[in-house]
């Protein structure tokens, strides 16, 4: 069962999955699915909109190293 937290006044969907989860990418399209109807809201939520959080396995940013020189 998902667990399931309040928005506060200003949040967004990704702001609540990135304080959550710590990214967005893939991560955003899984909790409004979690969350039918919440996309009507708007992109700013009202202050205490309940959110469903869905137990999602996160990746840890990837470290690739760039060369800038030759």
């Amino acid at each position: 069962m998902p667990r399931t937290i309040r928005s506060v006044q200003g949040d967004t969907l990704d702001r609540i999955c990135h304080r959550v989860y710590g990214q967005t990418a893939g991560i955003t399209e899984q909790v409004l699915e979690a969350n039918p109807g919440i996309a009507d809201l708007g992109p700013v939520l009202p202050s205490a909109t309940v959110v469903a959080l869905p137990d999602i396995a996160t990746q840890s940013p990837s470290t690739a190293t760039v060369q800038l020189w030759d």
